[in-house]
């Protein structure tokens, strides 16, 4: 009888649940269920809609339940950063506010105000983003204080959802990393610079490592979805998730994450806080097995998806692509600017980006993309350079994982302009990542190595050479 695993894999976009089990030593996938995600703008602030997530995570779950194929844990992951605040009766205070919400605009003078910049780095190792947690829950001590008032916990968007599966308020590593308020030496959170930023201590709860079990459903909800499994952690962040899933047993591979955002880095077994590293922007998150992502994170397909929505309404990203390929624009746009975090309009954005730089202004879905395109590219070979510089090692391929490899044409620009050989694949890393972390944790597979063997066997992988 086949033993099933369950990734609930949540973006910023889309959702699914990916049933998955082991035959003849692979790794087999299945996608049950899928829901639309994104954010909703309620009373003139940008949130996420958890009562309809977890009403989507549930129905998921069902879905497993009409095909028979229960199974024996599941693991939830997400994008990072944001969170909801629990009162004493653990109800939910407020909205859970996005992360492109304008509510950060002004805190990071407001933290640098008590700890600056170079000795926060030193610290945390994260890199410096406007959106990160440590700016909005700046946000709420200076416009909303009774919120963290009458908070008693704060459960990223990850474990709060395991929170009303479980009734157990954990926070899991990979994903706490990323709220800027991590110690990368204790991989605790860092209580002294909490106090220091007068955030309520006692919000924060234990830290627990990926592969840790939660425990079983709670009763209510195995009445509804009509079976039992043990919620166990994967690397909570989606990019944690996706990193397992990196194939193969390169000792520092370096890989690109793609799909909203481009996440760019490599696996350190040790922090590098360094002042040269703050000043690249480079971003030391929690790992699994201890290890942290070395990364950057890069504006990524976002810019594709606003453009496809404003401009490009019926084609197929796949047709944009193809279009893309077929324009001589030689114009380039800074892809970390913030300016296109969140724009009224993105084609707009990178026109007005092109004319002031002086280049010339992109016409059409075609060219548009082919300036984003090429942007990115360009934005890629910067980052490998910059790692290279960092950590003294040459990187002689690019794994790129995630629905971002399936972008032939980025793919075959990224091999040009690095001069690397680019290797595509696993298209459902996140999934195949979550998966694996459950498997180590019940026995299946061995460790991180064998998981990436057991990746290399199971999925395909598309090789673009430089000089093609």
């Amino acid at each position: 009888m086949e033993q099933y695993y369950l990734a609930i894999d949540i973006g910023a976009s889309s959702g699914r649940h990916i049933l998955a089990h082991r035959e003849d030593g692979r790794m087999v996938l299945e996608e049950v269920y899928r829901f639309s995600n994104g954010m909703a703008r309620k009373d003139g602030a940008l949130i996420w809609e958890t009562e309809r997530l977890f009403e989507e995570i549930k129905n998921g779950m069902k879905r497993c339940r009409e095909l028979g194929k229960i199974p024996v844990s599941l693991g939830i992951d997400t994008w990072g950063v944001d969170f909801v605040l629990l009162d004493g009766q653990g109800e939910r205070i407020g909205d859970a506010v996005a992360y492109r919400d304008g509510r950060t605009r002004g805190m990071e003078e407001k933290v640098n105000e008590i700890i600056g910049q170079e000795e926060l780095y030193a610290r945390t190792g994260i890199q410096r983003q406007s959106f990160n947690t440590i700016y909005q829950l700046m946000a709420l001590k200076q416009r909303q204080p009774w919120q963290l008032e009458r908070a008693k916990t704060l459960l990223l968007t990850p474990d709060y959802f395991n929170y009303l599966l479980t009734g157990k308020a954990a926070t899991e590593y990979t994903i706490a990393s990323t709220t800027q308020l991590v110690s990368p030496q204790t991989k605790e959170w860092d209580r002294e610079l909490i106090r220091r930023l007068g955030y309520p201590e006692g919000i924060f709860t234990q830290i627990s490592m990926p592969g840790t079990e939660l425990g079983n459903l709670r009763e209510e909800v195995q009445r509804e979805v009509g079976f039992d499994a043990v919620v166990i952690h994967p690397a909570a962040h989606d990019t944690g998730s996706a990193v397992i899933a990196v194939p193969g047993n390169e000792p520092q591979p370096l890989y690109i994450s793609s799909g909203t955002w481009s996440l760019m880095g490599t696996e350190l077994l040790r922090a590098d806080c360094s002042p040269e590293s703050r000043k690249r922007n480079l971003s030391n998150e929690g790992g699994y097995d201890g290890r942290f992502r070395y990364l950057k994170n890069i504006m990524g397909l976002w810019m594709i998806q606003s453009v496809r929505k404003e401009i490009g309404e019926g084609l197929s990203f796949g047709e944009i692509c193809e279009q893309a390929s077929g324009c001589g624009i030689g114009s380039i746009v800074d892809c970390n600017d913030e300016r296109f975090l969140a724009p009224e309009n993105m084609t707009r954005e990178v026109c007005m980006a092109c004319r002031e730089s002086g280049q010339r202004e992109p016409e059409g879905i075609g060219e548009v993309a082919a300036v984003i395109y090429n942007s990115l590219a360009r934005c890629y070979a910067g980052t490998v350079e910059e790692i290279e510089a960092m950590t003294g090692c040459h990187y002689a391929c690019i794994h790129i994982m995630g629905g971002g490899s399936n972008a032939e044409y980025l793919n075959r620009l990224t091999a040009r302009a690095t001069g690397r050989r680019v290797l595509a694949g696993p298209v459902e890393a996140t999934a195949i990542g979550n998966i694996s972390a459950q498997m180590i944790a019940r026995g299946e597979l061995g460790g991180l190595g064998d998981a990436r063997d057991c990746i290399s066997r199971s999925f395909p992988i598309v090789t673009y050479e430089p000089g093609e």
